[in-house]
Parts: structure tokens; C-alpha cells; sequence
């Protein structure tokens, strides 16, 4: 290497750790953002109503707590607003338009049908064209008979000065007769009497209330008043007078008309004038009083506040919040995962708790939102009762399924305080939902079969309702069916949240590839495809297998891990044996160990390929991280003692030395309790069978040493078991391995088989039976040969 490569190196090294660091601070970043991501979510979810102010049906309820004003509120008075505005609205007069030109009007009109018709007369206009004419000027219908008594009333070819006499006094008497005011519907206008009117008149768009009611007349009234001016009219016959008062009764009008577009808009105008009533509530003062009767102002005080939000109706409280929900999040990750050994949640964890605590707290906001509809719908139900049935649990059960018991509560500490937040910083609503997610999380600790989350719903339901009990007689309110109620929702919430998860859990498993324990309640079938094909291929590692199983299930139990996990990875722990399966002792029988024409590295390298191919086909079959971590770490970093020795023994001081390193495993050492489980039993039942009389002082000499052995090597550095816990391991492993290797009495013969002593009446026949016990006898003894090379394979001598 010259120089220069050496000064190159060292700016390489930093490249490359600079690189490492930058991309280091991804995945921290990537924690970051989905804290944040969270904070707006839950803020946007808790803002709207600004927390849940609690609601009261009816005066006299009794307040479940103390609710004060957070800051100085204007609180609008909804019904004495509405009710000024109908007072506005009844306030407004009904406006009439006072026409005073009508009588003129019909007075002018009924003179030019009577001229037109005696021009008409003049020109032998036909009596056809004589209506139709009249009907166009007068815009009223007319009878074809009366047009030759109207013509009657102008003798000669023109206009002559008493006719002219004539038409004015006709003129005179209609003006005379319609000079008051008339109106259409005289009993109508009359019920206005005790309100009064306002007469607008159409030329002078002058205004004025209408005083003396007694001055305006019907259209009845009108036609008697000029039937009566008729009959003093000189000149006219009693059928001349009868055909002009029908006519004139055609042409008259009403002329003072009800406006009702225009009184309508008045009416609007005058609501919309009125302006909110509100009443100033000052900053800390009690609205009302927990365990006090709720009366009809405090309840519209209430009301109005849930109408505007609260205090966080603004842009700064909104700010405030989700500073505090942002802080709270980032402490309690950063606390647990530096002072709680398990909480180790990355970047995948984290994404999925981020969704369950949005959609937990999406579910219970639609659940305030059906409750407040339900109030309504039943008011006989306190609008608080609702609350006792909304799956508070339901996230906390669903962590510790997927994940464990250190992040399930965590999640509940959190979720119970921001739920707390969420129904306006209730502290009864807090406490209770803490306890159901604490009491959720643990019954669904180890989940063995699927109707174990129901079951962890029926004991969640009866906690929530001990719960209910309590806090009802904390209030100190009288026992009323008003609680029956809220027992009744407290044990629906159980049975909600047991649902929900069960529905819940395929979709998780399915898209953030999680391995739960309903998952490997679906693994532990040793009908699997994997299992099958190793049952098949390697006989004698599957038999090794679930024997493996038994003991780490029995030693998990012990000491309190998780059983079903260590068995499941137990069955598949050596599936990478299938590829390669005669090079592993325990699938030979009597064939030629392919072992002894191998160079001990050789050896030790298929040794190896075991676990790789075992993590391949694990990520095949898709079993999920956790049995893929163990499978990996099944052998830790331990050495292959027996091959080790074979090349020491064969190694040429000449050569290069043996390296102890190319005869360890890859490891990395066992980061979990079950994985230290697995690799003390696969060591432990691979070493039973070298024993030549395996009593049960022998048992437990070989099982202490091969846990000293391991536990002096190093390889349960990385996780946490302690020396109880070995203790109580070897004696699991003692107990389910006498269980195996127990001793049976020698049963005499029956009578009815019992041979002749003389060997001479002995058939060739009769012992046929008896020789292959011999030969198994001597099979048995063949092993015991090589029992401790096989030790010394193992790493155990």
C-alpha cells in the first residue's frame, strides 16, 4: 500500500461515516415527523367543539362536575333573540295603497263606452263589432242585448247639449257615489281593526294610520251608493239606469289594496334589525357546580358555550394545544424508551400507534356526535350515560397485541389524558378510561386462542362497570335508574372493544406485517406446508423440533414469557435443515456421515447455511419478524466446538493458523428471552440423545452443564434472562425431559406363553420374536461410542 492509498483511506473511512450518519438521522427524522403528523391530527380532532362541555337535559339534573368559563365570553341569548325578533316582526303595521283616482278612473271610462257607442251609432257600426269595441275599451265583458238600451241613452247624429247634461250628471253621480275608500275584503280589514293599518297613498307616497275605520266601505257598499245616485239621475229610464249600474259594477275596483309583498319585507327588515342579546360570563367564574341542580340559565350558558367552541374557538388556543399535545408526546416517548428496557418501538411501531390513535380518536368523536343525537332522540337518558359505552380500551388492547405490555401502556397513559382533554378536561373520563385500557391490555397479554379477546371484553365489561359504580357514588348522587343505565353502557363498552379489535387485528397483521399472537395460533398447525415438507425431508429434525417445543413452552411459562411465541419458533427454528437435510446427524440413521470426507471448515460452513436457508423460507412463507429474529439468533455466536477441534488437531505450523472466528456462528446473540429459550432447549435435546442411561440425576448433570456452558460463553449477554430465571429453566427442562426418558418395569409372560425348558421342544418359530431386540439392543449400544464426539460437535465438552 503506498502512501498515498493510506492518506486515502482515512478521508474514505469519513466518507463512509459521514454517509452512515447522515443516513442515521433519517429514520429519527422520520419519528419526528410522525409525532408531529400526530399532534395536528389529535388537535384537529379535539378543537372543533373545543372538548366535549357536558350537556344537561332539563333543569334540576344533577352536574357531574365543575365547569368554569376559561376566559371572558359574550354567550348569545338564542331565545330572547329569537323572541325580540317576533316581537319586531308583530310590530310591523299592515300597509294598504290608497288609490284616490279609482272613481275618476271608472267615472272616465263608463263615459267613453257610452260616447264610443254613439259614434258607432253614427257610423252603423254592427252590433258585434259594437261589443267588441266596448270590451277592448272598457277591458270588461258585455252582453250583446244591452248595447241597444246604452245607444238609447244618445238620441240623434251628434252630441247634443242635453245629452251632454246627461253624461255629466252620470259622471257626477259615479264620482259622488265611489269618493270613499273601498277595500276588497270589508270583514278581513276589519280584524285589523285592534292593530291598526297604514294607508300609503299611491300619488304623494304619503304614510298615515288609518284612524276612523268607519270611512272605508266595502264593494257592496259601493254598488248601493251608486245605485242610489242612479235614481236620481233625470232622463233616464228605469232600464237605461239598470244597464249602466251593471255595467259600472263590471268596471268597479277597490281602491285601497292590501300591499303584502311590500309588508313582508318590512316584517324581515325589522328582524333583521334586531341585533344578538348577549350576557357577559367573566373569566373563572362557575357555571355550574358539580353535584348541584342544573337550572335553565345555567343550561343555556352551557348550551352556548358548546355552540361556540368553548375556549378553543381561536387560532392561539388551537396553537396552545397542540404545543401541549406535541410535548406530552415527545417527553413520554423520550422517558420510556430511555428508563423502560421493552419500550423499543421503531419506525414501523410508531406509524402504526400513530393510526391507532387516530382512529381511536375518530371513533369516539363519532360517537359524541351520536350521542348528541341520541339525547334528542331520548331524553330520558342523561347525555353523560352515553359516554361509558365509546371503546376507550380498544387501542390499548390492540397495542399489546401487536406489540407488548411496556407500549400498551404507555398508549393507555396517553390516550386517557388526551381523552380527558378531548371531553373538556374530564378527569372522571380520564380515570375511567385508563382503567379499562390498563385492564384490556392485560387480559389480552397472552391471546392462546381468538375467544380470549372476548373474554378479555367480558372482564373489561365488568371493570367498567365497578368503575361506573364507583365515580356514582363519588358524586354522591342517590342510586336512580339513571345508573342502570350507565352499567348497561359500561358493559356494552367491553363487549364494543372486544369487536372492534377482532375485526381489527387481520387488517393490521395484513399491512404492517405483524406477527401477533392470533397469527401464530395460526403457525403452532404443524399441517403447515414448511412444517409438512420438514416432517418429510428431515424426519428427525422435526421430531427434534417439537420436542424443542415442549421444553421452551414449559420454561416460558416459568418464567413468565411468552409461551405460544417460544413454541411456534420452537417448530421452526431448523426449518433451514430441509435443503441440506443429510448433513445433520439427527436425520443419518444408519447411513455414512457425509462429515467424515469434509475439511472441517466445510463442515462448519454447511453448519452455518442452516440458519440463512432457515431465515429465506421463513421470509417465503411470510412468519414474520419475530420467529425470523429467533431463528437468526437461535445459535447466537456460539462455537462449533467438535469441527474446531478436528482442524486444530489437523492444522500445519506451517500454515496459516485455525481461526476460532471461522467456526463461530453468525449470530447476533439472542436479543429476547425466547430466543435464549430456543437456543438453550436445542442444545439441551440435541445432548439427551448421547445419553446412555438418562436418569434423572444424569438429566439434570447435562442440563447444568450445558447451561453453564452457554451462559460462561457468553451468548445471554443480549437479553434478559437472569439466574433465576436459569435456575427455573433447568428445572423445567429436568422435568419434561424425565417425562421423556422415564424408565417402564419388565412385564413377565402370560402363562398360556411360557416355553418348555427343554430346548429341544423349542420351535425355530417361537423366538423369532425375540432376535430383533437383540439387534435393537446392540443399534442402541452403537451411539454410545461416539456420545462424546457428538458432545464435542455440540460445543458441550
Amino acid at each position: 500500500m503506498t502512501k498515498s492509498d493510506r492518506k486515502a483511506e482515512p478521508s474514505s473511512r469519513k466518507t463512509r461515516s459521514s454517509a452512515k450518519n447522515s443516513i442515521s438521522l433519517e429514520p429519527r427524522s422520520q419519528r419526528y415527523l410522525l409525532v408531529v403528523i400526530l399532534a395536528l391530527v389529535l388537535t384537529a380532532i379535539i378543537i372543533p367543539k373545543g372538548g366535549f362541555v357536558p350537556g344537561y337535559y332539563a333543569p334540576g339534573d344533577i352536574a357531574s362536575r365543575d365547569v368554569k368559563a376559561p376566559k371572558d365570553l359574550l354567550i348569545p341569548d338564542v331565545p330572547l333573540t329569537d323572541k325580540k325578533k317576533v316581537e319586531a316582526e308583530e310590530a310591523v303595521l299592515p300597509l294598504y295603497d290608497y288609490d284616490a283616482k279609482t272613481g275618476l278612473v271608472i267615472a272616465d271610462q263608463l263615459v267613453q263606452g257610452l260616447l264610443l257607442i254613439q259614434k258607432a251609432r253614427v257610423e252603423a257600426v254592427s252590433a258585434e263589432k259594437l261589443v267588441e269595441d266596448l270590451e277592448n275599451e272598457l277591458g270588461v265583458a258585455l252582453e250583446a242585448e244591452d248595447i241597444p238600451l246604452l245607444a238609447t241613452l244618445l238620441e240623434g247624429d251628434d252630441m247634443q247639449e242635453g245629452q251632454l247634461a246627461d253624461v255629466t250628471l252620470l259622471r257626477k253621480a259615479i264620482l259622488s257615489a265611489l269618493d270613499r275608500m273601498i277595500v276588497g275584503n270589508l270583514q278581513l280589514f276589519q280584524g285589523e281593526r285592534k292593530r291598526g293599518i297604514v294607508i300609503r297613498e299611491l300619488e304623494s307616497r304619503r304614510e298615515s294610520p288609518l284612524i276612523d275605520f268607519n270611512s272605508v266601505i266595502g264593494v257592496g257598499d259601493a254598488q248601493s251608493r251608486m245605485q242610489e245616485e242612479f235614481k236620481a239621475l233625470p232622463n233616464f229610464t228605469k232600464a237605461h239606469r239598470k244597464v249602466i249600474f251593471s255595467l259600472a259594477v263590471k268596471l268597479l275596483k277597490p281602491n285601497l289594496t292590501f300591499n303584502k309583498n311590500e309588508t313582508e319585507a318590512r316584517k324581515q327588515q325589522a328582524r333583521d334589525d334586531i341585533k344578538p342579546v348577549l350576557f357577559q360570563v367573566k373569566k373563572g367564574e362557575m357555571i355550574v357546580r358539580e353535584g348541584e341542580r342544573v337550572t335553565s340559565d345555567q343550561i343555556k350558558k352551557l348550551r352556548s358555550m358548546r355552540e361556540i367552541g368553548s375556549h378553543y374557538s381561536t387560532l392561539s388556543t388551537g396553537l396552545g394545544l397542540f404545543l401541549s399535545i406535541l410535548v406530552l408526546l415527545f417527553t413520554t416517548h423520550r422517558f420510556a424508551k430511555t428508563n423502560i428496557s421493552k419500550y423499543r418501538p421503531n419506525n414501523r411501531d410508531l406509524l402504526f400507534l400513530m393510526l391507532n390513535f387516530i382512529g381511536l380518536f375518530v371513533l369516539i368523536k363519532l360517537g359524541i356526535f351520536i350521542s348528541t343525537a341520541l339525547e334528542s332522540a331520548f331524553p330520558y337518558v342523561e347525555s353523560t350515560s352515553y359516554y361509558y359505552v365509546f371503546p376507550f380500551a380498544a387501542g390499548a388492547m390492540l397495542a399489546r397485541i401487536v406489540l407488548n405490555s411496556e407500549v400498551a401502556f404507555v398508549f393507555a397513559i396517553l390516550s386517557s389524558l388526551l381523552i380527558g382533554v378531548l371531553f373538556g378536561n374530564n378527569l372522571v373520563i380520564s380515570l375511567y378510561a385508563l382503567v379499562g385500557s390498563v385492564t384490556a391490555a392485560h387480559w389480552v397479554r397472552h391471546c392462546k386462542q381468538r375467544t380470549s379477546l372476548y373474554r378479555a371484553g367480558f372482564r373489561l365489561s365488568l371493570v367498567n362497570m365497578l368503575m361506573i359504580l364507583g365515580l356514582y357514588l363519588m358524586s354522591g348522587r342517590a342510586f336512580d335508574v339513571q345508573l342502570l343505565y350507565k352499567l348497561g353502557f359500561g358493559m356494552a363498552g367491553g363487549i364494543l372493544c372486544a369487536l372492534i379489535v377482532t375485526g381489527t387485528i387481520p387488517m393490521v397483521e395484513y399491512l404492517f406485517k405483524y406477527t401477533t399472537d392470533i397469527k401464530l395460533l395460526e403457525l403452532a398447525n404443524l399441517n403447515s406446508p414448511v412444517l409438512r415438507e420438514l416432517m418429510v425431508q428431515a424426519p428427525g429434525t422435526y421430531h427434534h423440533s417439537v420436542i424443542v417445543g415442549n421444553l421452551v413452552e414449559s420454561a416460558a411459562e416459568t418464567i413468565n414469557a411468552n409461551p405460544l411465541l417460544a413454541r411456534v419458533a420452537a417448530y421452526y427454528h431448523d426449518i433451514g435443515k430441509i435443503r441440506k437435510p443429510l448433513y445433520f446427524i439427527e436425520n443419518i440413521h444408519n447411513q455414512e456421515n457425509k462429515h467424515d470426507k469434509l475439511a472441517p471448515s466445510m463442515s462448519a460452513l454447511i453448519l452455518m447455511s442452516h440458519v440463512k436457508d432457515a431465515v429465506e423460507l421463513a421470509r417465503e412463507s411470510h412468519l414474520g419478524e419475530p420467529l425470523i429474529d429467533i431463528i437468526r439468533q437461535h445459535h447466537g455466536t456460539a462455537l462449533m466446538k467438535f469441527f474446531y477441534d478436528k482442524a486444530k488437531s489437523k492444522e500445519d505450523p506451517g500454515v496459516q493458523q485455525v481461526d476460532e472466528r471461522d467456526y463461530r456462528y453468525p449470530g447476533p446473540k439472542p436479543q429476547t428471552r425466547e430466543a435464549a429459550l430456543i437456543m438453550l432447549a436445542d442444545a439441551v435435546e440435541a445432548a439427551s440423545r448421547t445419553l446412555l442411561d438418562p436418569t434423572p440425576a444424569r438429566i439434570q448433570g447435562m442440563v447444568q452443564k450445558i447451561v453453564n456452558n452457554i451462559f460462561i460463553d457468553g451468548q445471554l449477554d443480549e437479553c434478559e434472562l437472569t439466574l433465576k430465571d436459569l435456575h427455573h429453566i433447568a428445572k423445567s427442562f429436568n422435568r419434561i425431559l424425565a417425562g421423556i426418558f422415564h424408565h417402564r418395569i419388565d412385564y413377565p409372560e402370560p402363562a398360556y406363553k411360557e416355553r418348555d425348558k427343554d430346548p429341544s421342544k423349542r420351535k425355530n418359530s417361537e423366538d423369532t420374536d425375540r432376535e430383533p431386540a437383540k439387534e435393537a439392543k446392540n443399534k442402541e449400544a452403537a451411539p454410545a461410542k461416539g456420545g462424546s464426539e457428538d458432545l464435542k460437535r455440540l460445543g458441550m465438552s
